[in-house]
């Protein structure tokens, strides 16, 4: 007997689990119809059942899902770059072309700006470092009174900008430094250490985790970018009698700014938790991030300065000068001919390429917008090697610069390729 209860209770749990309706009162097993059981005594067992199976179900069944989960206050999740809904991959797609067009114009027009502003290109740096707080602040200032930009936005902690001025100012500083003892060549190839710097404190600062391929994938766009720049005349100009100090100098200035880089990246990621999903607004990024620059800029202007020729005794009119000649008002200032439309054109040019680079950091990763501006180096190598306004001359390329272009394009193809999560990619933190 008891066991044909229990293989009732087992029937009666089965159709109480496929059925939405209570349990039913005729239960059709011609096993059970031959069973001599009294009324009272099938109440009872039917309770008993019921019990049973309700708890039972107080079990749910468990499924996978592909969604982080977290088990005991961890949580698994994939290691490598943060997951890009395809929504957001398209505007990545699309903000990565606008700031390679923007890269490209930007460097172009730096150069065609430096054909009035020749004898001031300090007078034009500082321009710019402290003219853009002025339009950042204001262009926040606007968006605050829009209410875009909330309180809780501007109540991030300001240490953080204060270190990503500082560490600008300072990749500014140690970079002037070494590129007036550096052979022209050397430079561009040894701030493809920026890259590699990236990866690095991406590592320690974000935490983040890289495949064999993406990390692969870098060292080639930085090799193919050294092989494109190092094409042409001048390129067999070596280290020899420099010794080593320059060149680390030049290394550090690198890590300054990719830490600066990865610092920007980190606010927002952090901001994301703080203001509970919202989007930290990158002209709060911008702004307090270029004050803090410009302060410490301020304060090393005696030492940039003496860097760059100018004794600090003759600041004053040195920057009163290349005011004149980058305004170009009234008489003609001979050697000026092109300003302002020329430097005016380079700094549009270049604000909306620091905001787009910003937002691209933002919606993506810091090493992502550093890939995307070196595929524009050897477009813009190539666009100065023609015949320009004021730049009526031009340079033949040599065969190293379609290898050189080749293989950054290869190594952006092995970063970006997508990949399918396995087990060995996925993490505890």
């Amino acid at each position: 007997m008891d066991t044909i209860l229990m293989a009732t209770t087992r029937l009666r749990c089965l159709h109480a689990s496929t059925s939405s309706s209570a349990v039913p009162t005729v239960f059709r097993s011609p096993a059970i119809h031959q069973l001599s059981l009294s009324r009272a005594h099938l109440l009872s067992f039917r309770s008993a059942a019921m019990n049973m199976c309700v708890r039972r179900s107080r079990f749910p069944v468990t499924r996978k899902t592909t969604s982080p989960t977290r088990r005991g206050g961890f949580s698994v999740r994939a290691s490598t770059e943060k997951s890009i809904a395809p929504s957001n991959r398209k505007l990545i797609v699309i903000n990565s072309v606008v700031i390679i067009a923007l890269a490209v114009a930007n460097r172009v027009l730096y150069k065609l700006a430096l054909v009035p502003m020749k004898q001031y290109p300090f007078f034009l740096a500082q321009l710019m470092t402290f003219g853009y707080v002025l339009i950042y602040f204001t262009i926040l200032y606007s968006r605050r009174r829009l209410g875009i930009v909330t309180d809780e936005m501007l109540s991030v902690p300001k240490w953080r900008f204060a270190i990503i001025g500082f560490l600008e100012a300072l990749g500014v500083a140690t970079g002037m430094a070494a590129a007036a003892m550096l052979p022209g060549p050397v430079i561009p190839i040894l701030n493809q250490s920026f890259l590699v710097w990236q990866l690095l404190f991406a590592v320690l600062i974000l935490g983040r985790r890289f495949l064999p391929k993406q990390i692969f994938g870098c060292l080639l766009v930085a090799t193919g970018v050294v092989v494109a720049v190092s094409s042409g005349s001048g390129a067999d100009q070596t280290l020899s009698g420099i010794g080593l100090l320059w060149p680390a100098v030049m290394v550090a200035s690198a890590a300054f700014q990719a830490g600066a880089s990865i610092t920007k990246e980190f606010v927002f990621n952090d901001s994301a938790k703080r203001l509970e999903g919202k989007s930290l607004d990158i002209f709060v990024v911008n702004s307090f991030g270029s004050g803090f620059q410009a302060l410490f800029v301020f304060l090393l202007l005696p030492f940039l300065s003496n860097l760059k020729g100018i004794p600090f005794g003759s600041l004053l009119p040195y920057l009163r000068d290349g005011a004149g000649c980058f305004f170009n008002i009234g008489a003609k200032i001979s050697g000026c001919e092109g300003a302002p439309i020329l430097p005016l054109l380079y700094i549009a040019t270049n604000l909306a390429f620091n905001i787009s680079l910003l937002h691209l950091v933002k919606i993506s990763s810091a090493i992502v917008s550093s890939l995307t501006v070196m595929l524009s180096v050897p477009i813009s190598v190539y666009i100065m090697s023609k015949p320009l306004p004021y730049l009526p001359g031009g340079t033949s390329l040599s065969s190293n610069f379609m290898i050189g272009s080749i293989v950054l394009v290869l190594g952006l193809l092995l970063y970006n390729i997508p990949t399918t999560p396995t087990k060995q990619d996925t993490k505890t933190s």
